[in-house]
């Protein structure tokens, strides 16, 4: 079954060969027959293809599992479906050579098929890759359809639909996914013929082949005329193309003045690639198409191209793979391929990235490392405090502050404004510390020590001391005396 993915047998017309399984191409307008094989011929399709799928071999899997409310996910580093999608998809390929044939699978001929091999305790022990091409998808009389899949030896293997990892691409019946190329033949057949007349073209030295003899008078035996129209041909063509022909009685031969230019050639050349690329949504200097590129609007064209054409394939394969290979004892799991560190620019936007995030306190420390490719270190998982901003539920009104229940206000004493301003700030913090010691989460010594305006020495003295049965009054009690005798 699997051998058939290893043959370069396009062309082998051997009972072995896949000649005999390629879908036969219908005939396009401008002349060529159309299939997945005659518009690899392209390099616009190929490379169009080859994009999509390394773009989508290269991201990270991650798997995660929401907690209970769903506001945390936790990422799962030992479930078979990473070990599939990271390690080992099956017994001969390597994640990325599967991921990226799937993936060309997918832009190519709108489908990908993959059959499921069972493993012990309700896992997947391997998925194994099934050419689009070998695969019909046949539906019953119940509604119900089946796969129908033709293997090398011609022999007929039936999987059910519990058999087959299927993703579709864009489709009109929910079963079967549209072929790009069938969709858009004219488009590839009206580019496959100008590039096959450009090949006659210079295979001819880059001249109009044919031309035109001029014979005073007439020549009335029609013999005559096609010995003479013959012989013209014979000299200008073939072995004697370049040499000298001599002609007699005043003929003259002239040549067609046609040029490529008033043909439209190469804007005909350059506009089907433009259209191929648009076909597959891949911006155009990503195949090679500079004409409509700029320094200034190449990176917002990549940025576009994960945005708006890669995430809509990653959104297909986390919806297939949630769907139809995740046991239903586990389906809330979360399916992700990440490229968020794709859209973060260069080094000096990564650090302008990771700086915000860590000062303003959404991203740990060790988070920004980790971003970066870092190694994480003790310490640096707790998110910094902004010490000058603080939501209403966590500190006290400026203009009014209001102690902790069993804590006496001197900064009403002080007639300084700015006392009475920092005392509130010190009956805010102490509180909020409080309230995250007596609910029993850990809070260290450097944390506490920013909040306090203390030193950390202090602060892990403190913490030391402190009971785990007092309550949060007293603790925070205990934390402003602390913070207002340094």
């Amino acid at each position: 079954m699997f051998a058939s993915l290893f043959r370069a047998g396009a062309d082998d017309r051997s009972p072995w060969g896949d000649f005999w399984f390629q879908p036969v191409g219908a005939k396009s307008a401008a002349g060529p027959r159309v299939d997945t094989l005659s518009a690899m011929r392209l390099s616009a399709v190929y490379t169009s293809v080859r994009v999509l799928s390394e773009s989508f071999a290269i991201l990270p899997f991650k798997l995660y599992k929401p907690s209970a409310d769903g506001l945390k996910k936790t990422q799962q580093k030992k479930h078979w479906l990473v070990r599939l999608f990271t390690k080992k998809p099956n017994r001969f390929q390597n994640p990325f050579e599967w991921r990226e044939m799937l993936q060309g699978h997918l832009a190519l001929r709108g489908n990908a098929y993959c059959q499921i091999i069972d493993g012990p305790g309700g896992s997947i022990a391997e998925l194994l890759p099934l050419h689009p091409d070998r695969v019909q998808v046949e539906v019953m009389e119940s509604g119900n359809w089946r796969y129908r899949y033709t293997a090398l030896s011609g022999e007929i293997q039936y999987l059910t639909r519990q058999e087959v990892w299927h993703i579709r691409g864009l489709s009109s019946d929910g079963i079967v996914g549209l072929n790009p190329i069938e969709q858009q033949r004219e488009v590839i057949g009206g580019a496959l013929g100008a590039q096959d007349y450009g090949n006659r073209f210079f295979a001819n030295d880059a001249k109009p082949t044919g031309g035109w003899v001029e014979v005073p008078g007439t020549i009335a035996d029609a013999a005559a005329r096609g010995k003479l129209k013959e012989a013209v041909g014979s000299a200008t063509s073939g072995a004697n193309r370049h040499k000298t022909m001599i002609l007699d009685r005043g003929m003259k031969y002239h040549e067609v003045g046609l040029t490529n230019k008033d043909s439209q050639f190469l804007e005909s050349r350059q506009f089907s690639r433009t259209e191929i690329a648009a076909m597959f949504r891949v911006p155009p200097h990503m195949i090679g198409d500079l004409s409509r590129a700029t320094f200034s609007n190449i990176e917002q064209q990549s940025i576009d191209f994960w945005m708006g054409t890669m995430l809509p394939w990653t959104e297909r394969w986390e919806a297939a793979i949630e769907a139809l290979l995740v046991d239903t004892d586990d389906e809330d799991l979360c399916v992700e391929f990440d490229f968020r560190n794709l859209l973060r620019g260069d080094a000096v936007s990564r650090a302008a990235y990771s700086h915000s995030g860590v000062l303003d306190g959404w991203l740990t420390r060790n988070e920004a490392r980790e971003l970066e490719g870092y190694d994480p270190i003790d310490g640096l998982d707790e998110p910094l405090v902004p010490i000058n901003e603080q939501t209403l539920t966590e500190s006290n009104e400026p203009d009014d502050p209001v102690s902790p229940p069993g804590v006496d206000q001197p900064a009403k004493e002080q007639p300084d404004g700015g006392s009475a301003r920092l005392v509130a700030l010190l009956n805010g913090n102490a509180a909020r510390m409080g309230r995250r010691i007596a609910s029993g989460k850990v809070v260290s010594p450097d944390i506490l020590a920013v909040a306090l305006a203390i030193r950390e020495d202090q602060a892990a003295a403190w913490l030391a001391k402190v009971r785990q049965e007092e309550d949060e009054e007293q603790i925070t009690a205990s934390l402003v005396a602390l913070g207002s005798t340094t």
